[in-house]
């Protein structure tokens, strides 16, 4: 499949895959600021034109499990009618002891010029919910969180 991808700075790194079968294409940072709220905000210079019917999705790299933030929204969404720059934001991480949090991470740790991020483009249907008064049987039922007993 190609997608049109236009580059908004002349820095702007085209994603790839870093090896063959990976699902996620590595994005990189060309400009990074502090907005007002904190967070560290990434731009990655490019903007994509997603076909209807697909949708883009933006997930950290497994090396922020190793440094002080994490995404703010968790997982991006990058809507086929959507041409603006793709774009990181990450958030301090708290940590929560004994009733108390604590904010860790006064400096970010990536720079302009990492690779921040990943972006993963999937087909997803059209949904159009069906208001029910009954829902089939299953063997979970209406077991929520931890349910599985593992």
């Amino acid at each position: 499949m190609q997608i049109k991808i236009k580059k908004l700075v002349e820095t702007a790194v085209i994603p790839s895959y870093a090896k063959e079968g990976d699902a996620g294409m590595d994005l990189t940072a060309t400009c990074f600021f502090v907005d007002e709220n904190g967070c560290a905000v990434f731009g990655t210079g490019l903007s994509f034109e997603i076909p209807k019917g697909y949708v883009g999705l933006l997930f950290p790299r497994s090396s922020i499990s190793q440094k002080k933030y994490h995404l703010t929204n968790s997982v991006g969404v990058i809507d086929s009618g959507y041409r603006g720059e793709v774009m990181f934001k990450f958030k301090p991480t708290m940590i929560f002891t004994n009733n108390a949090v604590s904010i860790e991470g006064s400096e970010f740790e990536y720079m302009v010029g990492d690779r921040i991020g990943q972006v993963i483009i999937i087909p997803h249907p059209e949904i159009e919910f069906l208001e029910s008064d009954e829902l089939s049987e299953t063997d979970r039922g209406m077991g929520g969180y931890g349910s599985t007993g593992n």
